[in-house]
């Protein structure tokens, strides 16, 4: 069964979660509270776009567009984390483009093994033992795994080849292909016989080339008419563009020099990706294949026209896929141009790493004051409080807490002071409809702070006892202050301020 050639999809693709931490306290025998022990949750899965030569087609991304990576593992008691979730490799063809939904480039696959991540896996969660310090000893929560990233991409496939065949339908394209090279195309006698590019290695001396047949062109193919911007794109990445033009073509209003003007035409009016830096085609260098030359008419026609073309400045060949005439020095010729179109190309230098590290003063968030429906509000925006608003277990008041510690130590409410907040307005956390609303009541303290502070525990406290020596120092104090107070009754009653009661009275 033939395989179906797609060239353009939309990916949806979900990365995993990060696993939750988990909060536990060891318990053993004659150690009732050893102390917190819970584990990390594990990172979720990552979606991972790689080139795989065996990979030609987008069909099976077409038939199942939507693609999730696995979830971390949540941690566990003593100590233990949660495994990793597997990252979700994708094998996708050489020459795949990578867009986003606005059709900004994201990359470009290029190069046996080249990646690309897509969407990147959620961090796990911290477990209660990551969070212990020696102000907070016993923390009665832990933080929840942080989602993975969810996008849309556009996959687009780029034919990677040196030569381009390009003209009307049923030029003799196919024909060209297979009698240049070892490619078996489909070949037939109707318009639109070639629905897919078919690629070719063409050897000619010492010089290896690859040779694209790519759709039949028809007018208004730039603005997606008949195969249009499917038969374009395949273009963008040649560096020779062959015109196959077909000189026993019986329709009206069809000769060599009109389809030649037509085909520049719509080449003109393509616009190639800027993002990956593509040249127009009209820049490219073409040359003018006069095809058919085994019907006696279409080489008279081929000789006529053959002066005017090469006073327009095209190399022209006279040749005919069917008799085997004037390949060869087709073939040395496109060779010629493919070792030039190599040369001019740019010494490719390995990319020079930069790193922009952020500013001292970046406090990585921003306050912006907003109106919505139900009026004006504050909304917080930053990458650190949008993540711990996400890692927060809301139902756990001390997670609460901690997460308010975090943000007032990061100057959110100083910021919100500045930008004009009272207590009980609205703020927002957040840049996406998921954000965290509530009504902002700054240094807000609850009854539990009065035990201790957050994450405490009296019972995990330092039992204060003394060792031999500070009992010793302790009994000489004591016995010292006894023999300091006797003395003291003992001289007031020698000074008559008392007396015992089996002392005689002087009176």
């Amino acid at each position: 069964m033939a395989t179906t050639f797609v060239d353009r999809v939309v990916l949806h693709v979900a990365a995993g979660n990060g696993g939750h931490g988990v909060a536990s306290v060891r318990r053993e025998k004659f150690k009732p509270l050893g102390g917190p022990d819970g584990g990390n949750g594990g990172r979720g899965g990552s979606v991972i776009l790689r080139v795989d030569p065996q990979s030609t087609t987008l069909l099976d991304y077409h038939r199942s567009p939507h693609r999730r990576a696995e979830n971390g593992k949540p941690g566990a008691g003593d100590e233990r984390n949660g495994a990793d979730g597997g990252d979700l490799v994708l094998p996708v063809p050489e020459g795949t483009v990578v867009k986003d939904a606005d059709g900004t480039v994201l990359a470009d696959l290029v190069g046996l093994g080249t990646e690309h991540v897509v969407a990147r896996g959620g961090r796990g969660g911290l477990g209660n033992k990551a969070l212990a310090s020696p102000r907070r000893k016993a923390p009665g929560f832990a933080l929840l795994g942080e989602p993975g990233e969810a996008r849309d991409v556009v996959l687009e496939l780029k034919t990677l080849a040196d030569v381009a065949l390009i003209g009307f339908p049923s030029a003799g394209k196919s024909s060209l292909v297979s009698v240049l090279s070892a490619a078996k195309p489909k070949i037939a006698d109707y318009p639109f016989t070639t629905l897919v590019p078919n690629l070719g290695v063409v050897t000619a001396g010492t010089v290896r080339f690859t040779i694209a047949d790519v759709p039949g062109l028809i007018p208004g193919a730039h603005e997606g008419r008949g195969l249009g911007l499917e038969f374009l794109r395949h273009v963008e990445r040649c560096s020779v563009l062959a015109h196959v033009i077909d000189c026993a073509t019986l329709e009206r209003g069809r000769d060599p020099l009109t389809d030649l003007e037509v085909i520049e035409r719509e080449l003109s009016l393509y616009v190639p990706d800027a993002g990956l830096g593509g040249r127009p085609l009209t820049e490219r260098t073409r040359v003018i294949v006069l095809n058919k030359a085994d019907v006696p008419e279409a080489r008279e026609l081929a000789e006529l026209v053959q002066p005017d073309l090469e006073a327009q400045g095209y190399e022209v060949f006279v040749v005919s896929a069917v008799a085997h005439t004037g390949l060869k020095e087709l073939t040395f010729a496109l060779a010629r141009l493919v070792e030039q179109a190599r040369a001019e190309l740019p010494e490719l230098t390995p990319q020079r790493v930069v790193l922009r590290p952020k500013a001292v003063d970046d406090t990585g968030f921003e306050v912006r004051k907003e109106r919505g429906p139900d009026g004006e509000f504050f909304r917080v925006v930053g990458e650190r409080p949008t993540r711990w608003v996400q890692q927060t277990d809301f139902a756990n008041d001390e997670a609460v807490g901690y997460l308010a510690d975090r943000l007032a130590r990061l100057g959110v409410e100083d910021e919100l002071y500045r930008a004009g907040a009272v207590p009980s307005d609205t703020v927002v956390i957040g840049a996406t409809d998921d954000a965290v609303v509530f009504d902002w009541e700054p240094t807000l303290q609850s009854g539990a702070e009065l035990l201790g502070a957050r994450g405490t525990d009296l019972r995990l406290q330092d039992s204060g006892r003394l060792t031999r020596g500070e009992r010793r120092e302790a009994m000489k104090d004591r016995y010292a202050a006894r023999a300091a107070t006797q003395a003291e009754l003992e001289a007031e009653r020698e000074s008559g301020l008392w007396h015992l009661a089996d002392e005689p009275d002087d009176a």
